[in-house]
């Protein structure tokens, strides 16, 4: 196993063998550097109440920019249940370009 790979393990999922390998190669001094995410982590709101606090607006506007369509891509719905991936829907409206309006 690489040191790379057991840097990004977490330490509860090591065997004692890899934790102590991990040591030893930090004791010796060497730089490790870690590969950055090329992805940065989704950030969702969630139900109508998400989408109100997303875009600034009261929970009828909410629901009327949800069932307009225009963020549709963004939504995932099950049931009831309503999933907005946040920075999706923002491009979607229009609210986000390049910087900040």
């Amino acid at each position: 196993m690489n040191i790379n790979e057991l840097l990004l393990k977490p330490v509860w999922q090591m065997t004692g063998e890899e934790f102590l390998h991990l040591h030893r190669h930090a004791s010796q001094g060497e730089e490790v550097k870690l590969q950055p995410n090329s992805e940065q982590p989704r950030r969702y709101v969630y139900g109508i109440l998400g989408i109100s606090r997303l875009f600034g607006c009261s929970l009828p506007t909410a629901n009327r920019i949800k069932k307009s369509g225009k963020i549709d891509k963004a939504i995932t719905q099950i049931g009831r249940k309503i999933i907005v991936d946040a920075e999706l829907a923002l491009e979607l409206a229009g609210r986000k370009t390049g910087g900040r309006r």
